[in-house]
């Protein structure tokens, strides 16, 4: 058992900053930039570039604001969060490299023995964490991470290995079933985020565009894009380029950017969430073989103020349900299903990092309209449904709490 991390370093300005620093690092067509333009313009600011919609609370905002919330421990840089089917324990990711086990209701949290080396900086390091849907039956579950490549390249990878939850929890027989390619130079825009479909059939990855805006329009490398796979790590049958010469089978989508939530909603569609640049965060409904514009298109603009073509200019391209602008900086979203907050069926809750707190949105047919902003005072990485309904948010950070969000009594 380990103790809970000391207190919290509140550095959420920085992070602001070096989001935008790494961008520029990484692309030459930016590196001109001014750390003061740096700043201003990272999609964790206030700056805005077309305002999409302003939008009241609805009653069930007003209503939902009736919580109460616990902290109940403390984890350092935590990246994400998911419950273990059929029991009351939960993973939990670290950046820097560690898996911790947590028991529902406990304050503390145990190390998980037999995980990789990560490539940790920057955004790069240990990722998203779900179990597989035969859980109860095999025991596996899926990681992913960045790993270090020849010179100074790196790019995520998904595993899955069997998860022994016993008096030492351990992981084993990981073995690694995808990974970005080309490996490239930079260490942004992984995104490594990882959903099933509702029938277990398919594993969905997200590979964002590493900071290198091209590849996610380039059919013949997995970068800036969604890939449907088998639960083994092969392509799905069927994926919409599978017959093409030159071209990745693995492909679903394209001309994505930085993708940190995917997520079925509760009638089956498939939903991503991305940052965008100086501006424009987006939610897409993710469909098969669709264009999604990065870096074509977008609501917001390069972070010298170069202005890039709006959505809208290219009705050819898949536009998104939403954008942002002032930026909310999601960390990933969820579809709520529980019966804790009746009010929120259906709808999607969002962690945001700049927003610092949940964003809830409603799915109106093919778009998605905000709801309300729950102010909870911090950059929050992750968000996650309780099996009793209730919410468990992650803060982002060294020093973060796990908090728990249940209804008033």
């Amino acid at each position: 058992m380990i103790t809970p991390f000391g207190k919290r370093d509140e550095k959420a300005v920085a992070l602001v900053a070096f989001r935008g620093i790494v961008e520029v690092m990484t692309n030459p067509i930016l590196k001109t930039l001014s750390p003061l333009a740096l700043l201003l313009t990272s999609c964790g600011s206030s700056i805005s570039a077309q305002d999409p919609a302003v939008v009241e609370p609805d009653a069930a905002g007003a209503a939902g604001a009736s919580f109460a919330i616990t902290d109940i421990a403390t984890f350092n840089e935590p990246w994400a969060m998911t419950f273990l089917p059929g029991t009351d324990l939960a993973l939990i990711t670290e950046k820097k490299g560690a898996l911790k086990l947590w028991r529902e209701g406990a304050s503390s949290v145990v190390d998980v023995r037999g995980v990789p080396q990560v490539a940790y900086a920057g955004q790069g390091g240990f990722g998203d964490v779900v179990a597989a849907p035969d859980y109860a039956k095999t025991g596996l579950v899926y990681l992913s991470w960045v790993e270090a490549g020849d010179g100074d390249t790196r790019g995520a990878v998904v595993a899955r290995a069997k998860l022994n939850t016993g008096e030492t929890p351990s992981i084993e027989g990981l073995a690694i079933i995808w990974r970005q390619f080309p490996k490239v130079t930079g260490r942004g825009h992984y995104s490594h985020r990882i959903a099933f479909s509702p029938d277990g059939k398919y594993l969905f990855v997200t590979s964002g565009d590493r900071q290198k805006f091209t590849p996610a329009q380039d059919l013949s490398v997995n970068l800036g894009k969604v890939l449907r796979l088998m639960p083994d790590g092969k392509p799905a049958p069927g994926n919409p380029f599978a017959d093409k010469d030159g071209v990745s089978p693995q492909i679903w989508s394209y001309g994505h950017r930085n993708l940190l939530g995917i997520a079925f909603s509760p009638d089956g569609r498939l939903w991503d969430i991305e940052h965008g640049p100086a501006g424009g965060d987006e939610i897409n409904l993710v469909q098969s073989a669709k264009n999604y514009g990065w870096p074509l298109v977008s609501d917001g603009d390069h972070y010298d103020g170069k202005p890039i073509p709006r959505n809208v200019t290219r009705p050819d391209l898949a536009k998104p349900a939403i954008s942002w602008n002032p930026v909310i900086a999601p960390g990933n979203m969820i579809f709520y299903t529980g019966g804790a907050f009746p009010e929120w069926q259906g709808q999607g809750l969002i962690a945001g990092l700049a927003s610092g707190g949940i964003v809830r949105v409603g799915i109106e047919g093919d778009a998605i309209r905000e709801l309300e902003r729950i102010d909870l005072g911090n950059r929050i990485r992750e968000i996650e449904q309780a099996p009793d309904g209730s919410i468990y948010v992650l803060e982002d950070g060294e020093g973060a709490k796990l908090r728990h969000i249940t209804p008033k009594r």
